[in-house]
Parts: structure tokens; sequence; C-alpha cells
């Protein structure tokens, strides 16, 4: 006996119920006419993840009520077919004295029309990017169906890190563990998904299969890379990561047990891995708002270099526009690597000297500024008066502006309000400086998306990097080294470590104390800055929820 099965690894929009639910007819005609007979789709599939408070809200449920039904009904004529479909559930409870709601993250399972099986997941992640206790009522029980003649236990997500529900499925009789899932990304996430399902698949001594979603969703994305498991662990299959898949996995009873038989796409880098992160959550933003294309300051720096090769790999050089904007400050080799930059990307170039707008700001404000000498406010001007000829061309184009700051200048503040953070969306902003240039080499070593080797002069990756605000300025003038800051980064606001800790593994105290305290004072700002693409476990955003207004310090 032979079971095939799909996993039907979709890029889905949230909200956009009729179109999640054509593709998954599609893919599930497709998947049988390739004889499978149990297609799996990911987490929510029917209306996206995360809808966030539109779950809140009756008509959404009621829509996406409807649009399962349009699947089940639509893949009715499929003899045999079993089809998984992801989707909220719900509705007022009047039997109380004040009227309560219940919503329900579920999976159905649908067979030539008929609802024959359906799991309301049990475990409710509430942590990182996670708030699903905000919107659903724990489930409970356990989900077994029969295909083909295998028994399928299936889970949802969060319950397969927990051992209660696949033990429960066992108990009722599963053989093959099912998981339909939507994990969003960040560095390191794949392999730990693999380990942990290894763990779950040997504890209960079952295969399983993880199906998982694929695509860009605001901040968050979700990397697909489906894969399966012997009841032993072993890796037994593997889907593409960052792209949409019908992944088949073959299902044979080998004497008693099931063994899983598909094929395993190889492991990839973490510089890879990040590229396409960064790649798909762009072009998933801009497709799926339906921008025409991207507007970027570029400045002849590693940052915007960098944004603007994501951004010809994401959406093609036609759909991107650069726009060099010098000072007074601005080195003649900004101009010269700027001008090379745009011409090996090919994308359209343009020059907007900022000089005639800056003498006039300051002819305006000086009998204001009367026996003050020039500051940052000078220099913030410089960087305000860019913004807003970017938003004017955004405005009269219809592009959307993309913002050029890293993770290190957010946790820091040095970036200047409605100045360089002007924009739409802020493509590196969860990427740390040294971060930044192991990317740019990467790419220069690497060209994935065929649209140039080699895209970022040596000379932007090379020279210190500088905001070109006044003379001879530099970024370590105002921070310590990038290797230092992003480190005490990554132990303080990443991982929770306290000034102590990160002082006895050898940073300068004085060093902790500036850069703690900088990522403290700088909360509002960050709270302005558009959103960005995550990639690590703990980005500004979601993940981080300061007070502006705090007197505690560490």
């Amino acid at each position: 006996m032979t079971l095939k099965l799909c996993v039907a690894q979709l890029n889905f929009v949230v909200g956009d119920l009729a179109g999640n639910a054509q593709k998954i007819i599609d893919a599930a005609r497709t998947a049988y006419a390739d004889g499978a007979r149990l297609v799996l789709t990911p987490e929510l599939s029917i209306c996206g993840y995360a809808a966030e408070d539109l779950f809140l809200r009756p008509a959404f449920i009621a829509a996406c009520d409807d649009a399962v039904k349009t699947v089940a009904r639509e893949l009715a004529g499929l003899k045999g077919l079993h089809v998984v479909v992801g989707h909220p559930q719900g509705g007022d409870d009047r039997t109380k004295s004040v009227a309560v709601q219940y919503r329900f993250n579920v999976a159905s399972v649908f067979c030539e029309g008929q609802l024959v099986a359906i799991h309301t997941k049990r475990e409710l992640p509430n942590y990182q990017v996670f708030d699903e206790r905000r919107y659903f009522t724990p489930g409970q029980g356990e989900c077994v169906f029969a295909v083909e003649g295998v028994q399928v236990g299936l889970l949802i997500c969060e319950d397969a890190w927990f051992d209660a529900p696949a033990q429960a499925a066992k108990a009722a009789g599963a053989e093959l563990l099912a998981v339909i899932n939507a994990s969003p990304f960040h560095m390191g996430k794949g392999g730990e998904r693999v380990l942990r399902m290894a763990d779950r698949a040997r504890s209960v001594a079952l295969p399983l299969v993880y199906a998982h979603i694929v695509g860009g969703q605001d901040e968050v994305v979700f990397d697909g890379g489906s894969f399966c498991v012997n009841a032993d662990g072993a890796l037994s299959g593997r889907a593409p990561s960052f792209k949409e898949n019908l992944f088949f996995v073959q299902a044979a009873r080998a004497q008693a047990a099931i063994e899983l038989v598909a094929s395993i796409e190889p492991e990839r880098s973490l510089h890879a891995e990040l590229w396409d992160a960064l790649v798909l959550g762009l072009r998933d933003y801009v497709g799926k708002n339906h921008f025409p294309g991207v507007l970027l300051g570029l400045s002849g720096g590693i940052d915007s270099a960098l944004v603007l090769a994501i951004a010809v790999d994401a959406l093609g050089k036609d759909c991107v526009r650069t726009v060099m904007m010098p000072s007074p400050y601005t080195a003649d080799i900004s101009w010269i690597d700027a001008r090379d930059m745009a011409a090996r990307m090919g994308v359209q170039y343009d020059e907007i000297s900022i000089l005639p707008e800056f003498e006039a700001f300051k002819t305006s404000l000086a009998v204001h500024f009367i026996g003050r000498e020039e500051d940052t406010t000078e220099e913030n001007i410089q960087a305000r008066i860019r913004g807003t000829l970017l938003m004017a061309m955004s405005n009269k184009f219809g592009s959307i502006v993309v913002t050029t700051g890293n993770k290190s200048e957010m946790a820091t503040g040095y970036c200047t309000l409605y100045g360089d953070m002007a924009g739409g969306f802020a493509v590196i902003k969860d990427v740390a400086k040294t971060l930044v240039f192991a990317l740019a080499r990467w790419r220069n070593a690497n060209d994935p998306y065929g649209t140039g080797s080699n895209p970022i002069p040596e000379r932007i990756i090379t020279r210190p990097p500088s905001a070109e605000l006044r003379a001879d300025q530099t970024d370590q003038d105002s921070l310590p080294p990038y290797e230092v800051l992003d480190a005490i980064l990554e132990r303080y606001m990443e991982n929770d470590q306290s000034l102590e800790t990160i002082i006895a593994a050898g940073f300068a105290p004085a060093d902790v104390e500036r850069v703690t305290r900088l990522i403290k004072i700088n909360e509002y700002k960050r709270r302005q800055s558009p959103v960005g693409i995550r990639v690590t476990h703990r980005s500004f955003g979601k993940d981080w929820r300061y007070p502006i207004t705090s007197k505690f310090r560490a």
C-alpha cells in the first residue's frame, strides 16, 4: 500500500479569500492529476497568516466560511481526494448572560465535498511575533482520519512543538502525523524546525510531514521549505525554500510502519537564505500592495548599495529608480560610486543637488540661530530635505520609497526622523551593520536572480562608512566600532542579557553603558520608523515592546 500526498506550499494574500481559495483549488486539482489523494495546505491558508484584528470582525469569519465552502464544492468531483484547509472558525455564544465570542484556528478535512474531520489548534503561541491568544480559544481533543488505508493524525503548527497533542493523536490510532504551519522566518529557524520535528517524530515513533506556507506579509516572511521525517527522526524529504512548490511525498507501509520518501532539496548557506528572505519580503510587500515600483536615495554608501541590489533582485531593474542628492559634504567618490553602481544594475539614476534648499533653510533660520554654532541641527536639515524630495517623487510617480537604515542605526538612533527614516518600507531594518557588509560581499560573489554579478563597487564596501552631513565625518565618530556595537546589540536586545553579563564577557563598561543608553533613549524614533523585514528572532517592532516614557535604567 502506498499513499501519495502533496504539500501545497503556497503564497497567500491576507484577506484575498477568493484568490486564496482558487489557489487551493488549482493546487489540489494538479496534485490529484499527479496521483495525490491527500493535499495539505498551510495553517489559515484560506485567509492568509496572520489576519490580525480582522479575526475580530464577524463579517471576516463569515466570508472565510464561504470561501471554505467554495473549496469543498469545487473539489467535490475528485473521487477519494482528501484536502486539509486551514481557516478561522467561530461565533457568538449567547447562552451566557453576556455574549462571548469563541474563535478557533482550525483545519478542516474535506473529501468529495463533505467535511470528514476537523482539528482545532490546541497550543496557541503568544511570544515573539505571535499573538494568537488575542484572537483564538484553545482547542481540545485530537483529529485522526483515514486516507487510502493510512490513519493520519492532524496537528496545527505549535501543537507539534509539544508532546501531548502528538501523543493524543497516536493514542487515537494515528500512523502518520500531518502538521500544517505558518512559522515566520528568522536566521536559523529552518534548521530548528527540522530538529524539533525530528524530536517529535521520535517521541511518538511516527513519521511526520511538515507543511509550510511561503511569502511575505508586512514585516514577516515565511520561507516554505516544507519537509518530512521518518519515525526515527531522519530527514526523508525537503521542498525548496522561498518559493511556491507542490511537494509530493510517498507514504509506503513497510510491515506495520509507514515510511516517507520524497526529494530532498540541498541545505543552503545562511547568507543565501537571508538574501532570499529580504528579496521575497520586498517583492511581496510591493506586489501585494500594488505599488508600481520602488524609489530610493542612493548615497554611494554601503547601506543604500545593498538595498539597491536587493530591490533589483526582487523587482527587476525597470521597477527601481535611484536618486543621488549631494550636499556640500558629499565626497567625489560618493558620486562616482553611486553612478557606477546604478550603471551596473541598469536602473534609472537621477541627481538632485540639495545645496539650494540647504542654503534656503539656513537663511530662513539664521536670525533665530544667532550666536549658536552649527551642530546636528544642520545635519538633520540635509537629511530632511532628501526625505522631502524622495516623498515628493513618490507622490508624483506612485513608487514607494524604501529606506536604507540598518538595525545598528535603528538601535542607536543614528538616523533622522522625517529624513533618512522617511519612506514606506525599511528593507534592512533588522540587518545589523556587520551583516550588511557580509551580505554585500556575498552578493558580489553570487548572482542568485541573474541580475548581474559584482553589483556593488568594491570601494563602497571597503571605505569607512559616513553619513556625509559634515566635513570629514565617519560613523565611528559617534558610535563604537560596529563589531563591538553589534555584539552588544545582539546580547542585550536580541538575547536579553544583563549589562553585568555583557561586561563579564569582556566588553568595556563604557561601551555597554553607551550602547544600551542609546537603545533606551531612541525608542521614540523607532516607533515612527517604517515597517521592515524581520530576519532575526527579535526585531524592532512586534518583538520589541518597550515604553517610550520610562525612568528605569538597569
